[in-house]
């Protein structure tokens, strides 16, 4: 028999110990080539866009001259505060929201909820008619909406006028780009809402319906409260993702006189970039509007994690 020095295990051994240091050489390996694109398309622009906020041009001169950088800390935050166009794009962006949310959020759980009913037919074919036009890319989506909503070309437009309703589509921009994003992800999310249905233990629903829960009581009272997690979910990535806004709106912007330059923080930062050249002021917009959409995640992640943990304690 081999004698082992008293206290000393096999999980303990040297050679235990060397064949775990080899072993965790393989998550590295796997992992190596996410955080190296991570760096490179993420972590490496904002740092460069931080670096670019910290610095701005000056002219000498009378502008005959030359430019220069010049550090100004955190001088083109302050503008970017202080100018009344970026902080009346972040109105705008309310205003998308309150409309843009509820309407959304209300047609795909609809549309989840009718799919997963009994009485559904043809369940695959609706799910990939009401995904299609997330398909279709979001450059190519606002240049037909914007078709759509001209005057003069529209066939819409002329069907309302001769029906009497003579409504200025292009003179209301936040409904109109309000529409645009519900045709384009009301599919999206129905999909996810329909996967968290599928998901719900069928005995859950067959004691709902023993209890002599209709189809929609069981749906208010049983399913939509068991999908909660997901309706929740959804909407934190909406009001992120509408804090973004920058593609239908930037199509409209030559035809909807009510939509201006900095209409949204996005096109603000673009704005001063490419049109005014001033680099510094447009990636301190960017970082501002980054801290804002990471400082509402962070609110909504801990107000929907404490509700479900004072909810847990509450069932304990």
């Amino acid at each position: 028999m081999t004698s082992r020095a008293p206290g000393s295990s096999p999980k303990h051994s040297p050679r235990a110990a060397t064949v775990r240091r080899r072993g965790g050489g393989a998550p590295a390996l796997f992992l190596a080539p996410f955080l190296l694109l991570f760096a490179a398309v993420m972590l490496v622009p904002i740092g460069y866009a931080v670096y670019l906020s910290l610095f701005t041009e000056h002219s000498s001169g009378l502008g005959f001259g030359g430019t220069e950088t010049v550090f100004t800390g955190f001088g083109n935050y302050a503008r970017a505060l202080g100018d009344a166009a970026y902080r009346a794009g972040f109105l705008t962006i309310i205003q998308y929201c309150l409309l843009y949310l509820p309407v959304m959020l209300g047609l795909s759980l609809l549309v989840a909820l009718l799919l997963d009913s009994a009485l559904a037919r043809a369940k695959r074919f609706f799910q990939l008619a009401l995904f299609l036009p997330h398909a279709v890319p979001g450059i190519i989506a606002a240049l037909i909406w914007t078709y759509l909503y001209t005057p003069g070309i529209s066939p819409v437009v002329e069907a309302l006028n001769s029906a009497g309703a003579h409504l200025d589509l292009l003179g209301h921009p936040v409904p109109a780009v309000v529409n645009m994003a519900v045709w384009e992800w009301t599919g999206y999310n129905m999909v996810i809402f329909y996967a968290a249905l599928q998901a719900i233990p069928r005995e859950v629903l067959e004691a709902a319906l023993m209890d002599g829960a209709g189809p929609l009581r069981t749906a208010l009272s049983v399913k939509v409260p068991l999908i909660r997690a997901s309706v929740t979910m959804v909407a934190m990535f909406t009001v992120i993702g509408s804090l973004q806004l920058f593609t239908e709106p930037m199509v409209l912007y030559r035809n909807a006189p009510a939509v201006v330059s900095s209409w949204t923080p996005n096109m603000y930062a673009y704005t001063a970039a490419f049109d005014h050249n001033d680099y510094g002021l447009a990636a301190a917009s960017s970082v501002l509007l980054a801290l804002a959409a990471a400082a509402l995640s962070f609110v909504v992640t801990r107000a929907t994690r404490g509700r479900s943990e004072r909810r847990a304690e509450a069932t304990a």
